[in-house]
């Protein structure tokens, strides 16, 4: 009798259920039989990528034939001019998961623990429970981090502490305040990681300067990506902040050739394309305004985000209304997995995209369609 494969397996992943990804947007349209269907699921943002990191990207097509610069050396140089920081004190990862996996295998020991929001990015507790980690989940208050009580639930057993900000899939943030508040009570042992995918979007006099923090010798770790504000997700480019022997720590296991040739030259090019970065900044928050006033009229709740995204509670089956959408050509993305029954999450798209999505969840709504 063959063995079972799971007899054979890390006992720490048996219980990790797999991510699921959509189906690419042609092959929805080909099994519905629809056409012309808006992707709003996955936080991505819906402008290409701008015209100086295409031209970019062209020019590395040529030496495709050689391995990508396996450190990362001019990218790694320009974004530590940009943040005032030592090149040794960057690292780069294929986006920001292949960060957050460095960070867990190069710190946590079996049997430490991570303090973790719940409901957030469902990367943290994967990755903390596959490297045979303790998962300290700790409950969103008013669909905001909790920092009181996640402070409460760092123990001498508490080696990480994960805090998207803006959260994922909430896109609320916590303040400045609440963030001083919350690392004056964090022991030196403990490492704090703040995840700011989505930073571009949320930047106000209210948010809290974490990079700061690393330049005070704190043990913390701040995690970037292009993927969000500088339309490069497909190419998957994300950046650490931190104290240089956390960062030569994390460069000891990491892959020779992390991020592709095109990524890195992508991603150098958008460093230098602050004008893209503005007109998505700007076409978000006016989508985020348009939807709030059109979420209202359709009597649906939702909350203020600072992210490219928002939560909206239909007041009935999320995953239902998402099956009827998907018959609109409208993809988003049903956060049942959360538990939240009555929530979807919406990317915030194009003027044109956002005005099909509405369209469609108010003839969803009024039962308009089967």
């Amino acid at each position: 009798m063959s063995t079972q494969w799971e007899s054979l397996a890390n006992e720490h992943i048996l219980g990790i259920a797999p991510y699921e990804p959509g189906k690419p947007i042609e092959e929805l349209e080909r099994e519905l039989g629809i056409h012309d269907a808006i992707k709003l699921a996955s936080n991505e943002n819906p402008l290409p990528p701008s015209d100086r990191v295409q031209k970019a990207i062209r020019a590395a097509l040529a030496v495709l034939n050689r391995y990508p610069d396996g450190s990362g050396f001019y990218l790694r140089q320009a974004l530590a001019k940009k943040h005032g920081f030592s090149p040794d004190q960057i690292v780069l990862g294929n986006g920001s998961n292949e960060l957050i996996e460095l960070l867990v295998r190069a710190f946590l020991r079996p049997g430490d623990e991570a303090v973790v929001p719940h409901p957030s990015f469902v990367v943290y507790p994967m990755i903390v429970q596959a490297a045979g980690g303790v998962r300290v989940m700790v409950m969103l208050k008013d669909h905001r981090l909790d920092l009181e009580a996640m402070a409460r639930a760092i123990t001498p057993m508490t080696k990480l502490v994960f805090i998207a900000n803006p959260n994922n899939p909430t896109a609320t943030i916590v303040t400045a305040d609440e963030v001083e508040h919350f690392m004056a009570r964090v022991p030196d042992r403990t490492i704090v990681v703040f995840d700011e995918a989505y930073i571009e979007f949320a930047m106000g006099p209210d948010f809290p300067e974490t990079l700061a923090h690393v330049k005070q010798g704190r043990r913390v770790v701040v995690l970037r990506t292009f993927s969000k504000a500088s339309s490069l997700a497909g190419l998957r480019v994300g950046y650490g902040v931190a104290d240089a022997d956390a960062i030569a720590l994390m460069n000891r296991i990491r892959q020779p050739f992390n991020v592709n040739a095109l990524g890195q030259a992508a991603a150098l090019a958008a460093l230098e394309d602050d004008a893209h970065i503005l007109e998505c900044v700007r076409m978000i928050e006016a989508g985020r305004h348009f939807l709030y006033d059109e979420f209202k009229t359709l009597g649906v709740s939702y909350v203020p985000s600072r992210a490219n995204f928002i939560l909206v509670d239909v007041g009935r089956s999320a995953a239902d209304i998402y099956q009827k959408l998907l018959h609109q050509g409208v993809i988003v993305r049903p956060m049942t997995p959360f538990g939240m029954e009555t929530a979807l999450r919406i990317t915030v798209g194009t003027p044109e995209e956002n005005r099909k999505l509405v369209k469609a969840l108010r003839d969803v709504l009024e039962k308009k369609t089967a």
